[in-house]
C-alpha cells in the first residue's frame, strides 16, 4: 500500500458552508450537521451507524471483528492504528459487523512478523469504509459531552459529496435503542468448538480430552471466549441465539454460557429471556454470562437495563470484585448497562466499575449462576480476569460431586 499524507483535518457545519479541503476523499457527517473531512481508506461507499470511540492502544483487529460493534462506526482515540498490519489469527469473527472506522493519522506500512496484509487491504476485503486525517480528539470530546451520535461516513475517491443527503441519512437512522442485532450476527446452525487459547510456541491447539460439556448461546460470541472455555477443558457446543431451553438441555450440558453481542438487550430478550428463565428452573445448572449475556441474565431475573450516555469501550477499565476485594484491569465494550437499583433480593452485585460505579457483575445467592459486564477473554491485565472461566469450571465440577 502506498502511504499518503492526509489533508489537514477540518470540521464545521453544513449550514456554515464548511470548506472541503483539497484532496479530501472522505467525510463524516453527523445527524446534527457537523462535518469532519479526511482521506478515505478501505472500501468506497457510505455507511450509517452510531459513532462511538474506543480508547484501546492495541488490538484494533480484534475490535474491528468484535460482533458487539454491529451498528457502530468506531473512532480510535489512539492515533497509530494499522502499524502492525493484520493476520488471519487475531479475529473474533470471520465477517466483521461494525460499519466503519475513524483514524487520526494515515495507515503506514505494517511492521510485524505476523502480518499478512496491511489494514487498508483488509478493510477493502471486508467492504468496510474508513476515514483518516480528522482530529479524533475533537470528535471524542463531542461524543463524551453529547453522547454517541448517529453519523454517516462516506468514502468517494472523486471527492464529490452531497453533505445534506448524508446528514439526512444519519438523522433518519433509528439508533440502537430497541434494536435487536443479535439475530444479525448469531450463527445459523449448531456447531462444535474445540480450539484453545493462543500459545506462543504452538499457536492455537485443539482440545483433545474434554472434561466438561458447555452449550454456548451465540448472541455474537467472540472466538477468544470460546477458546477460553476450551482451555478450561470444556467441549463447546455453539447454538444460535433463538435456541430454546429444551433444545439446549437436550445436549445434556454441564453448564450453559450466554455470550456477548450487540444491540439493545431488552429487544434481544424477547426470545432470550424466556429461554434463560426456563434454564433457571434447573437450580443445579451452572450458567455464566458475559456482556450482553450478563444483561440478558439480569433481565431474566427481573432487573432492568438502560442505554448509557457514553458506554464503556476500551482496555483500561478498573473493576473491583467484591468476592475477592481485588481490582482487575478489564476490556469493555457495551453501550447498555444493568440498573443496579433494580436487582431483586436474591441477586448479589459482585463487581463494579471504579470509573463510574456502574454494575459490572452479578450472581445468584441460591444457585450456581453468575455473569460479568466486561470481557475477561480479552486479557488487558493481561490475566487479571481469567479466573472467571475457572470459576465457571469449578461450579460444573461441584455439580458433578
Amino acid at each position: 500500500m502506498k502511504s499518503h499524507e492526509p489533508p489537514v483535518a477540518q470540521t464545521g457545519a453544513i449550514d456554515s458552508a464548511c470548506q472541503q479541503p483539497a484532496g479530501a476523499t472522505a467525510v463524516l457527517v453527523l445527524a446534527d450537521g457537523k462535518v469532519f473531512w479526511g482521506m478515505g481508506l478501505g472500501a468506497e461507499g457510505e455507511a450509517v451507524a452510531e459513532v462511538c470511540f474506543n480508547t484501546s492502544m492495541t488490538g484494533y483487529q480484534e475490535i474491528l471483528t468484535d460482533p458487539s460493534y454491529a451498528g457502530q462506526i468506531i473512532t480510535f482515540t489512539f492515533p497509530h492504528i494499522g502499524n502492525v498490519g493484520t493476520n488471519e489469527q487475531d479475529i473474533e469473527t470471520i465477517t466483521p459487523s461494525c460499519r466503519g472506522a475513524i483514524f487520526r493519522v494515515d495507515i503506514t506500512q505494517p511492521s510485524n512478523w505476523r502480518a499478512t496484509r496491511d489494514l487498508d487491504t483488509w478493510l477493502k476485503s471486508h467492504n468496510l469504509s474508513a476515514i483518516s486525517g480528522i482530529d479524533t480528539r475533537v470528535l471524542t470530546r463531542l461524543i463524551r459531552d453529547g453522547g454517541a451520535p448517529n453519523g454517516c461516513i462516506a468514502h468517494h475517491p472523486d471527492g464529490k459529496f452531497d453533505l445534506e443527503a448524508l446528514r439526512a441519512k444519519a438523522a433518519a437512522w433509528p439508533g440502537l435503542n430497541g434494536m435487536d442485532l443479535a439475530r444479525e450476527v448469531t450463527c445459523s446452525q449448531t456447531t462444535k468448538w474445540d480450539e484453545q487459547r493462543w500459545d506462543l510456541e504452538a499457536g492455537y491447539t485443539a482440545l483433545t480430552d474434554p472434561e466438561f460439556h458447555v452449550v454456548a448461546v451465540d448472541f455474537g460470541a467472540k472466538r477468544n471466549i470460546l477458546r477460553s472455555l476450551a482451555s478450561q477443558g470444556c467441549r463447546v457446543t455453539v447454538v444460535p441465539a433463538e435456541t430454546t431451553a429444551s433444545e439446549i438441555l437436550a445436549h445434556k450440558p454441564d453448564g450453559v454460557f450466554l455470550s456477548n453481542g450487540p444491540g439493545d438487550p431488552a429487544a434481544t430478550g424477547i426470545y432470550a429471556i424466556p429461554m434463560v428463565q426456563e434454564l433457571l428452573t434447573h437450580k443445579e445448572l451452572p450458567i455464566f454470562g458475559i456482556c450482553l449475556g450478563h444483561q440478558i441474565l439480569a433481565l431474566a431475573l427481573g432487573a432492568k437495563t438502560t442505554k448509557m450516555h457514553l458506554g464503556h469501550r476500551g482496555a483500561n477499565h478498573p473493576v473491583k470484585d467484591f468476592t475477592t476485594n481485588k481490582v482487575e484491569i478489564t476490556s469493555q465494550n457495551h453501550g447498555f448497562m444493568v440498573d443496579k437499583t433494580s436487582l431483586p433480593a436474591n441477586v448479589e452485585e459482585t463487581h463494579i466499575s471504579l470509573f463510574d460505579s456502574t454494575n459490572q457483575g452479578i450472581r445468584l445467592k441460591d444457585r450456581p449462576v453468575f455473569s460479568v459486564q466486561y470481557h475477561p477473554e480479552a486479557s488487558p491485565g493481561p490475566q487479571d480476569s481469567q479466573y472467571l472461566f475457572k470459576r465457571f469450571r469449578d461450579l460444573m465440577a461441584e455439580r458433578r460431586k
